[in-house]
């Protein structure tokens, strides 16, 4: 197998062991090789269908187009990261309010750390609603709509419409990536228009967003971060980042 084939599976695998990956992650990985060849390289294995090129980097093909990322590769993706984001939004839980929970893999850890007390909850995660349904106290609604079977979570209009009826005290949104160009971003185009919805409806939002998802880049826009209320993350956020939350007067535990 000679260098350049080498290369080239060895950008396949960094791209589906990340799902998503940034052109900057790639140059750093592939220091040695010039910016150009590493340009070829995308457009060959675009092409040969073993990756997806995007605006400003590439997508693993395992990340079925019109959906985010499967939960089964998230969930064992950075699990020390996002356990201390689940037991970091713990202490930002208000009993006896309404709440929406997103789905996605932080969020199921923090639907299984959840406290046993009096909120009625919202949550679009098939994976979150199971975890909540060992507590006796909380009321926890799945609005209806189409299965995401990649996801595993609820969404479409159908959905969107219920959200549309509640207003809610928090939203605890997972997203798919950030970048300060784009704001946060997904890889489903409904799933962010239910993501905007549960915004709009919520007097405070609250981002789960592990260190990994900055500097990325999905499809879909869901908002900028003027549009937050709290970061909450694993410690490893770049500075730049951090100065425009202060900037911003946004906290970010």
């Amino acid at each position: 197998m000679d260098s350049m084939e080498t290369r080239r599976n060895a950008i396949v695998e960094l791209i589906n062991e990340h799902g998503t990956v940034s052109f900057s992650q790639i140059k750093e990985v592939f220091s040695q090789v010039s910016e150009m060849t590493l340009r070829t390289d995308l457009k060959v294995l675009d092409e040969a269908k073993r990756i997806v090129r995007i605006h400003g980097g590439a997508k693993s093909v395992q990340v079925v187009v019109g959906t985010d990322d499967y939960l089964s590769k998230r969930a064992i993706r950075n699990i020390p990261e996002k356990q201390r984001i689940a037991e970091k939004t713990l202490s930002l839980l208000r009993p006896d309010t309404t709440i929406f929970l997103d789905s996605g893999s932080t969020a199921t850890l923090l639907a299984r750390l959840f406290p046993d007390q009096s909120n009625l909850i919202y949550t679009t995660g098939l994976s979150c609603a199971t975890e909540l349904s060992n507590l006796s106290r909380p009321t926890v609604m799945l609005p209806g709509g189409r299965l995401n079977r990649y996801s595993q979570s609820v969404y479409g209009i159908s959905a969107v419409r219920e959200l549309e009826r509640v207003n809610f005290s928090q939203t605890f949104l997972g997203v798919t990536s950030y970048s300060p160009d784009t704001g946060f971003t997904c890889g489903s185009n409904e799933e962010a228009f239910l993501k905007q919805t549960a915004i709009h409806q919520s007097e405070q939002t609250i981002v789960l967003m592990d260190s990994s998802k900055f500097g990325m880049i999905s499809t879909f826009h869901i908002c900028d971060l003027s549009e937050i209320d709290i970061v909450v993350s694993d410690g490893g956020l770049p500075e730049r980042f951090l100065e425009e939350c202060s900037r911003q007067k946004i906290p970010v535990l």
